[in-house]
């Protein structure tokens, strides 16, 4: 499925995890290439339901990449792929895709209880409120 804007994230703003992920990846991003949009806002619902993620309860994050939507462990190696000196985790794409997110599903699944659950989406600094799309 495709979407008209491109190199958009999807995340959960509630989970710590993912809310560190995407401090990490703008952190990395020197281009500011990617955009971010949490699962909780208007936007990210929206994108959510068009891509059959529950907004409620999303099991996954996504990217749109080149015009295509990406889910799971192909979401977060797109993203990291296409970040500087981040190039060489395109040979994770050689590990079959549903062992890989077999792993993604583990992680995903525990997320709130490893790592942990804000009350409210996360408040990205002003450098980054820029690239949040609500």
């Amino acid at each position: 499925m495709s979407w008209s804007d491109d190199d958009v994230i999807l995340y959960d703003g509630v989970c710590v995890f993912c809310s560190r992920w995407i401090r990490f990846i703008a952190t990395r991003d020197r281009d500011k290439r990617f955009r971010f949009t949490a699962i909780q806002s208007k936007y990210g619902a929206r994108l959510a339901r068009a891509f059959g993620i529950d907004p409620m309860d999303p099991d996954t994050n996504a990217v749109i990449h080149g015009g295509v939507a990406f889910f799971k462990s192909d979401a977060a190696l797109t993203v990291l792929s296409n970040l500087p000196g981040y190039q060489w985790t395109r040979v994770f794409f050689a590990v079959p895709a549903p062992l890989r997110n077999a792993i993604y599903n583990v992680v995903a699944q525990n997320r709130y209880k490893i790592f942990g659950k804000y009350d409210a989406c996360f408040v990205p600094d002003a450098d980054m409120r820029a690239r949040v799309l609500e």
